[in-house]
């Protein structure tokens, strides 16, 4: 039964507060990392395990949280995520070593699993069935903005206070969540009290997603399966994922109920919301790498650089909900929102090693329309035909296919960027010899230079050949990361005949629970 009035309004501003905590919490960390390996002592390869542990907890939980709301009951799941997320918050502050610290991450990505996809349903039963679009547009400000506007937020404690802050922020707005959670959001059900708890279950989706997760976190620093233990966690999520699957059909009391998946809708939006998170989180991860280590952004550079894309997804966020409940098709939406993500990555495609903010301004801003044309009808769609309990597992697995699609679209352009930078320095490298008159004609001028400053004739031409180093070594880049925003893009438009295989309907109308 959706509320009515004040109450639904504080009940979607809860609930969307208390996600949005949960995906900053996925990037806020990030540009902090250099204070907190000075701070511990730790290195960088250490170090970032605080955002592997969150990240691997956080897509544990996710298709989990339909089960475990139904079994403690949604309001109660919800609010114990919330006093969860809160003090492990805090503890991650108060941490003084790195496997502390490390440990209260996981913890913090436990209890952030179950805010995500638990708000996203609460959120949708307190609204109407005829306004589900708008309901989903207002999620998806906090599924889409909050990892976007994570690093600027992050960047601007640490520069001005010290990265504890980080964590503490979310003490107060933690609270405030809770309270208005016991206070406004309605009982339900418990569905799964006095059933057996499978526990085989749970076992099997922890090792087979948190090994999945595992590897495509650190295969790239690990240089993939040259490490035995990316090799045994390739092998263990692989059969651990098949005996869950096979687990989930025999037992009477699933925690993940795959029946779900007899919904043509569900099961092809679990694949282009797996394309939506690829194309959020990858690009996000690969544009800020290019903008600081290429054109020497600071990290509050980047972050403000991000924000007014941020700001285009916010306004257009309603605007799509209303379209969507008018009855404009979710298919045509998305595919537009595909088309213009698409043209976002071949403007970036031209960046140069000179380029400016002024020059990714209208990029941004096309990308920023296109997420939130693709987060609200791709979700829309895949949810259109889940009713009761089925709505909380929907959710889950719907929310933990987009996170893994961007652990795989960061595993993916890290390793093209990687393979991409040796193919294009041997194709440099062709021209640096004495028989181009381009080549020739640059090192004598870089070797004159450095004489009239007052080296001498061999250590003018050693710094000049480093010039020439340096130059080949950025253009490297450039050419590389030029060849990953390609690539997402042309995922994303081959990606557009998967949404009219999703049934079509005149007016998208999430359907009344059951309870």
């Amino acid at each position: 039964m959706a509320e009515t009035g004040l109450k639904k309004w504080v009940i979607t501003i809860t609930v969307i507060t208390a996600s949005l905590l949960e995906l900053i919490d996925t990037t806020i960390v990030n540009v902090s990392i250099p204070q907190m390996q000075g701070n511990l002592g730790a290195t960088l390869e250490d170090i970032a395990w605080i955002t592997t542990g969150y990240g691997v907890a956080n897509v544990i939980i996710l298709p989990m949280s339909g089960w475990l709301g139904g079994y403690f009951g949604r309001k109660n799941y919800f609010l114990g995520s919330i006093i969860l997320f809160t003090i492990a918050s805090f503890l991650c502050g108060n941490a003084t070593t790195l496997e502390e610290l490390i440990a209260f991450r996981i913890l913090q990505g436990l209890a952030g699993g179950g805010l995500i996809s638990t708000a996203q349903a609460i959120l949708l039963e307190t609204w109407p069935p005829e306004q589900v679009g708008t309901a989903t547009a207002l999620f998806g400000l906090g599924a889409v903005v909050g990892p976007t506007v994570g690093p600027t937020i992050g960047g601007y404690i640490t520069d001005n206070f010290s990265w504890p802050w980080i964590f503490y922020v979310n003490i107060p707005v933690g609270a405030i969540a809770a309270f208005a959670t016991y206070t406004f959001v309605r009982e339900t059900p418990r569905e799964g009290k006095g059933n057996p708890i499978d526990w085989w279950g749970i076992a099997l989706l922890a090792l087979a997603v948190g090994s999945l997760q595992t590897v495509l976190e650190k295969g790239e620093s690990e240089d993939w399966f040259a490490a035995p233990y990316i090799i045994v966690l390739t092998v263990t999520s692989v059969i651990g994922g098949i005996l869950f699957v096979w687990r989930e059909k025999v037992t009477k009391h699933p925690i993940v109920n795959f029946k779900i998946m007899r919904h043509r809708s569900f099961s092809v939006g679990m694949f282009t919301s797996f394309v939506l998170g690829l194309g959020l989180y990858g690009s996000m991860f690969v544009f800020p790498v290019f903008c600081q280590s290429l054109l020497g952004f600071t990290a509050q550079q980047t972050g403000e650089l991000l924000l007014p894309g941020g700001l285009f997804t916010i306004f257009m966020m309603p605007f799509v909900g209303k379209m969507l409940q008018r009855g404009v098709p979710a298919q045509f939406m998305a595919t537009v929102g595909m088309l213009l993500f698409f043209i976002f990555s071949q403007m970036l495609i031209k960046s140069t090693l000179v380029s400016g903010t002024h020059d990714f301004f209208w990029p941004l801003a096309i990308r920023g329309v296109g997420m939130a044309l693709l987060f609200v009808p791709l979700t829309t769609l895949a949810i259109q035909d889940l009713k009761g309990k089925e709505l909380g597992q929907g959710t889950g697995l719907n929310n933990m296919m987009r996170q893994l699609g961007g652990s795989f679209g960061i595993a993916l352009l890290t390793t093209l960027i990687h393979v991409r930078s040796g193919m294009h320095r041997n194709d440099l490298l062709v021209n640096i010899n004495e028989y181009n008159p381009a080549f020739l004609q640059r090192f004598q001028g870089l070797m004159q230079n450095f004489i009239s400053k007052g080296y001498s004739m061999l250590d003018a031409k050693t710094a000049a050949y480093r010039a020439i180093e340096g130059t080949v070594m950025k253009q490297t880049m450039l050419l590389s990361y030029t060849d990953a925003y390609w690539i997402s893009g042309m995922i994303m438009l081959c990606s557009i005949p998967l949404l009219y295989l999703q049934k079509f309907k005149k007016n998208v109308k999430l359907p009344v629970d059951a309870h």
